[in-house]
């Protein structure tokens, strides 16, 4: 198969008919062979219902429904596993992604031979205040840190060799930094293409200013998992040992001038509680680096969704 489209979607009834044929249109125009993935993250509203009807009408349009919604990183990954083309694409369901640009992003993957492209957003009809300024904040400070020099990380609009998406594992709220997942994956070569940004024509926005948080913490979490998810212990034992030892060290230098100097009280100056301090710091972090070790070793099933329904 060609091209597996995943499209996260989460209360968008009224805009998956339209999109769906979009699609169709676009990949048919082309000649390529497709499946297009409908992952229901828990709608409340008729999309489950769409979703059936679409794939009694075209088999070539399945679906996959979680009984509650989990978030846009869960509905990725449940999509990604079950993908069969060799090219796959993600896009959001509410018509802002424009099915246009399926033609050059899999040139690029195929042909120009990237592991992974990401959409580029460059002129976007979001509020400046709400989406544009942050947005662009939220950028820059991630290829900063990540080293993944992209203009717009959280774009939906993606392309990936099929390889990428088997390799890596998208949970909590990491869809928005699946370019750096894959670079630290091992998947070096990630282009950019700018592409199409629409108005949303139904419904609303699902993601308000909490976002933002969620994003900087999120930020924070992949690198630390990117360095030491699988090696916690060589952070925090490195830490805590340092502690421990310089509190050691403060603690033999007061004994020593309790031995020496009778009169010295070493419970009434300052450095002793700094002492003491650091080397209960010390053993707390080594302990952290120990126990997430032993978390990190057993517990290799992180994305486990009840899964209502499936079309297949």
């Amino acid at each position: 198969m060609d091209i597996s489209i995943v499209v996260p979607l989460f209360n968008e009834e009224e805009s998956l008919p339209e999109l769906c044929r979009w699609i169709e249109r676009v990949v048919n125009d082309n000649g390529y062979t497709y499946e297009i993935l409908l992952v229901d993250d828990g709608s409340t509203d008729k999309s489950w219902e769409t979703v059936e009807n679409l794939h009694a009408a075209n088999p070539n349009i399945k679906g996959i429904k979680f009984r509650r919604n989990y978030g846009k990183s869960a509905a990725l990954n449940q999509g990604f596993q079950a993908a069969k083309g060799k090219v796959v694409i993600t896009m959001d369901a509410d018509l802002q992604d424009s099915p246009d640009e399926i033609p050059e992003l899999y040139k690029m993957i195929t042909r120009d031979g990237f592991d992974l492209v990401s959409g580029w957003k460059k002129r976007r009809y979001d509020s400046k205040l709400t989406k544009n300024i942050p947005s662009k904040l939220y950028n820059a400070t991630t290829r900063r840190l990540s080293g993944v020099k992209l203009h717009d990380m959280n774009c939906g609009l993606k392309a990936y060799r099929s390889e990428v998406v088997k390799s890596i594992e998208v949970y909590g709220e990491m869809h928005r930094y699946i370019p750096v997942i894959a670079k630290w994956a091992g998947f070096r070569k990630i282009g950019e293409k700018v592409v199409e940004h629409r108005k949303r024509k139904f419904g609303i926005t699902k993601f308000g200013w909490e976002r933002f948080i969620n994003g900087f913490l999120d930020l924070v979490t992949i690198m630390f998992v990117s360095k030491f998810g699988k090696k916690p212990m060589h952070l925090f034992g490195s830490l805590g040992t340092l502690l421990f030892l310089i509190g050691f060290v403060i603690a033999g230098y007061l004994a020593w001038a309790r031995i020496f100097f009778a009169a010295y009280k070493m419970t009434e100056r300052p450095i002793f509680y700094f002492g003491l301090l650091a080397m209960i710091l010390g053993t707390v972090l080594f302990m952290t680096g120990f126990l997430a070790e032993l978390i990190s070793r057993s517990a290799p099933d992180r994305n486990h969704y009840l899964i209502e329904k499936e079309l297949s």
